[in-house]
């Protein structure tokens, strides 16, 4: 047990509350390797302007002094390099004991973080802010649903939540959940609550288990009912991360509580009814190949047909750099010769942006496009584009300059970092909306694309985030899981109380 069961602060002063973390979701088949660079890393004031909640004419700013730690994310990626991984745990730790003593912690985190030859690293992050900061002070951990719980990070935490929405729509409001949850428990004195921890073996894509359908949707809509049981302080459902091949990932059920019967049956029958009802968990929007998508998208009057290249999804951890889905594209008569518009949007490849730049919007160029990060593969690799430069845009916060380019009546976007598109302003002076098909890499839409979509397909793709699990090799999860086995044996959903 992490914490002492009972530690009141004086009433005569405020809590010192510390707020830190690291975020980033790692894909283990993905060829990206996330380094130092690749992370926003806020500290100080700046830190503390992330959150509504730690305002100083906010309601909890008469309890608590929040001491702002360091917080890094990155936009999901391959594993993080050791030395990066390295370098920012020891700044969180250091922070910590810099601090002095705190009551407790903020937790920011993702639950998916990989680095390169660990097995558990929220884990051994974890380890190292419960050494830094004492038995006593409490650790609340705010996440996301698509993380991992092993019992050794659970058994380090005090409280633990993750988002109740698929897109992650609640994101703040998890975080701040968290932050009050951890309040709550300082000021009443309670201390650690009972934690009822259970894993399931189950594994899926984050794009089977969206909440905007069943069984997912009545899954996380009992955990509000849960929280509000008297002697219960949160409930918590994670469907696990699919794409990182280390034995942690599963999905995981935690109850956290002062009843600790009442957790342990709560966590039992939310493990049961998720294990019951594994095989009903479906794919958030019609699938097929790349090239049924994309017939599907030409027979179609629906415009603009959006299409989703979910195995190379950054969002998820995926390289961004396949050049798969654009030769695909090109491949089709209407698409190559202009009769029918394509946006395909967020290749990353920094020498094909570079050369656009230097020959300027009207150019015509000829690019070796894509595999800037994954090299030659079995997706194709590069492909060899000729075409008119439409569309220059330097200095994106994210995608670092951008390039148009025009095939036919197909137009791709080129980045120089990996960059995600979820809005129509990610796309620049280029209108989505007046293309006859757009292709994003993502896997299910985020709302404003969904929106958009007068129909849309979700394409099976190749890649580092495949959605076909059974074709990406898993070797190191912890067997027997479905759906890698089917049937399986009735597993033991007994919670161990930690």
């Amino acid at each position: 047990m992490a914490a002492s069961a009972s530690r009141a602060p004086s009433p005569r002063r405020r809590l010192r509350i510390g707020i830190g973390g690291m975020h980033i979701e790692s894909s283990t088949f993905s060829p990206h390797r996330a380094g130092y660079d690749d992370f926003r890393v806020t500290r100080g004031d700046d830190l503390l302007d992330r959150y509504d909640w730690t305002r100083p004419d906010g309601d909890l700013s008469e309890h608590v002094e929040w001491v702002p730690l360091v917080h890094a994310v990155s936009l999901p990626g391959g594993p993080i390099e050791p030395a990066t991984y390295a370098r920012l745990k020891a700044e969180l730790t250091d922070r910590i004991r810099a601090a002095g003593p705190l009551d407790g912690l903020v937790y920011d985190i993702h639950g998916a973080m990989s680095v390169v030859g660990m097995d558990d690293a929220e884990g051994d992050l974890t380890d190292a802010v419960r050494e830094a900061i004492g038995p006593d002070a409490l650790i609340s951990a705010a996440m996301d649903l698509h993380g991992n719980v092993s019992r050794r990070f659970a058994d380090r935490l005090d409280l633990l939540t993750a988002h109740r929405l698929a897109p992650h729509e609640d994101a703040w409001e998890t975080r701040e959940r968290a932050a009050r949850k951890l309040v709550e428990r300082l000021t009443s004195g309670k201390g650690r609550p009972h934690i009822a921890w259970v894993q399931i073996p189950v594994l899926l894509p984050g794009e089977k288990t969206s909440t905007r359908l069943e069984p997912a949707a009545s899954l996380y809509g009992r955990l509000a009912a849960v929280e509000a049981l008297d002697g219960v302080v949160d409930a918590a459902i994670w469907v696990g991360y699919a794409w990182a091949d280390e034995p942690r990932c599963r999905a995981t059920v935690v109850v956290t509580g002062d009843d600790p019967a009442l957790v342990v049956d709560q966590a039992r029958s939310l493990a049961r009814e998720y294990w019951e009802v594994r095989r009903d968990f479906t794919f958030v929007g019609p699938t097929g190949s790349a090239d049924a998508c994309i017939a599907d998208a030409l027979a179609s009057p629906d415009r603009p047909f959006l299409i989703s290249d979910s195995g190379d999804n950054p969002t998820a951890g995926g390289a961004g750099d396949l050049a798969y889905l654009l030769g695909r594209l090109l491949a089709h008569d209407d698409l190559a010769s202009g009769r029918v518009t394509a946006l395909h949007s967020g290749i990353t490849d920094p020498a094909a942006v570079a050369r656009c730049f230097a020959a300027g919007v009207g150019a015509t160029v000829s690019l070796s496009v894509g595999g800037h990060i994954s090299g030659a593969t079995a997706h194709g690799g590069a492909y060899e584009l000729t075409g008119e430069v439409v569309a220059l845009r330097p200095g994106d916060e994210v995608g670092g300059d951008l390039a148009a380019v025009r095939r036919g009546g197909v137009t791709v976007i080129l980045t120089s970092r990996r960059k995600p598109f979820h809005r129509a302003a990610d796309f620049g002076e280029l209108d989505p909306r007046t293309y006859d098909l757009v292709v994003v890499k993502i896997g299910y839409l985020e709302p404003e694309l969904y929106e958009m979509a007068a129909d849309w397909r979700l394409a099976l793709s190749p890649g580092g985030v495949d959605q076909d699990l059974l074709r990406l090799g898993h070797r190191r999860v912890v067997r027997p899981l479905y759906p890698f086995d089917d049937p399986m044996p009735e597993p033991d959903l007994t919670p161990v109380l930690l």
